[in-house]
């Protein structure tokens, strides 16, 4: 069954299966945090996808197992794919009580096996979490800087907005640590913006990813030499490429010879915003379907990499990003 993600209110919590699948990681944390830790405070496990599918077994003892001291639980499987759909649907013919299961998923696929299993059923519910646009973000920011009577222009709020790059998550963060700052200071302008949020790092490394996709090699080199990244960072690059590769990926699948790019880009679900349009333009141009497809392969890769070489991680991870920008490794 799908429910949209602003239809949340007709959730009925008699439902013991959820899938949240969509690149809106911030609203999808906001909505788990609202509608079900609270609830599950002392009885939440969390799951990665692979460490079900290496011990299958472990899982569904959790699942099943009864305590007298725990009457309910909420199971969270992070990275959820259609390798775990088999599973699932062994789960549901289960008598699992008062547990619930959440399936956490980024970008799915309409032929997507695990998606299309969650909305053929009744009584399981799907909800998609697509990006939020920047009249969403702009009314998040307004609505809170209003109820808490703090005083900013609009043109303040349209700049943190932008820097958000379409994160609710990094919105609601910068928005908090701003409100605090308003303790010592009665009016918010531009500068304090820009010296107080911390979203320059998540401005470059979407830049940084963006250029390289772009095969604007010179742009991503400075961008690496400019930025002071860190080991910690490394995971959160690697992860914003798999999104745009995985989102490159599903408008290459989507582009038709001598079809309207412009028109394309625009249809596109989840929006694409407004200003990374023409950059998204260059990408869909320098590559095809098939570089692409071997491009999410290999990102898979070095995600793994890094995890098991920390100490080496920005050497192998920066070694990929160059080689992926030149225009002859395509």
């Amino acid at each position: 069954m799908i429910i949209k993600s602003f239809e949340l209110n007709k959730i009925n919590y008699t439902h013991k299966f959820f899938l949240f699948y969509g690149e809106n990681q911030g609203f999808k944390d906001q909505i788990i945090k609202e509608k079900f830790k609270d609830k599950f405070l002392e009885s939440t496990y969390i799951y990665e996808e692979i460490e079900i599918l290496k011990n299958e077994e472990k899982f569904f003892n959790n699942i099943l197992s009864k305590s007298f001291f725990e009457t309910k639980k909420l199971i969270m499987v992070l990275r959820s794919s259609d390798k775990i759909v088999n599973i699932i649907e062994e789960i549901l013919e289960k008598n699992t009580e008062d547990t619930k299961i959440i399936l956490l998923a980024n970008i799915l696929e309409k032929k997507s096996k695990l998606r299309m299993l969650f909305e053929k059923n009744k009584n399981i519910v799907c909800v998609p979490f697509y990006a939020d646009n920047f009249q969403t973000l702009n009314n998040i920011a307004n609505t809170y800087f209003r109820e808490k009577k703090i005083p900013i222009s609009q043109e303040t709020i349209n700049i943190l907005v932008a820097r958000s790059r379409g994160d609710r998550l990094n919105l609601n963060n910068e928005i908090t640590k701003i409100e605090n700052f308003t303790k010592s200071k009665k009016i918010i302008n531009v500068d304090d913006i820009l010296k107080l949020t911390n979203l320059a790092e998540n401005y470059s490394v979407n830049e940084l990813v963006d250029s390289c996709l772009a095969k604007n090699s010179k742009k991503t080199i400075n961008i690496l030499n400019e930025n002071n990244y860190s080991t910690e960072d490394c995971i959160l690059i690697i992860k914003t490429f798999l999104i745009k590769a995985k989102r490159l990926n599903k408008l290459k699948s989507q582009t038709k010879e001598n079809e309207n790019i412009d028109q394309l880009i625009t249809s596109f679900k989840p929006p694409i915003f407004w200003k990374d349009k023409e950059i998204i333009k260059e990408q869909i141009k320098n590559w095809t379907l098939k570089k692409v497809e071997n491009l999410i392969y290999k990102i898979n890769e070095i995600e793994l990499l890094i995890k098991k070489n920390s100490s080496n991680s920005i050497n192998i991870l920066f070694d990929f990003i160059i080689t992926q920008s030149n225009k002859t490794n395509n």
